[in-house]
């Protein structure tokens, strides 16, 4: 008799993002020049933005849009 073969369910992998590469879509927080986070609206990143600036005033955070490759500054 043939035991049956297990196997693990392994999980799908993740989307490398890297900081030196802009995206390709969406929008992203920059903060002190390295993209950190991706958003698919731009009030979403916005409001990330301002909710990491309230709580480090010093940091410069700036949305990039990737349709447009525009960044925009949070003040």
């Amino acid at each position: 008799m043939k035991k049956p073969l297990l196997t693990i369910d392994e999980p799908e992998p993740k989307k490398a993002t890297r900081a030196d590469r802009p995206p390709t879509a969406g929008f992203a927080m920059v903060v002190d020049g390295h993209f950190k986070s991706e958003f698919d609206t731009a009030a979403a990143a916005e409001a990330a933005g301002r909710k990491l600036k309230s709580a480090y005033p010093y940091l410069q955070i700036e949305i990039f849009d990737a349709a447009l490759k525009v960044r925009t500054l949070l003040s």
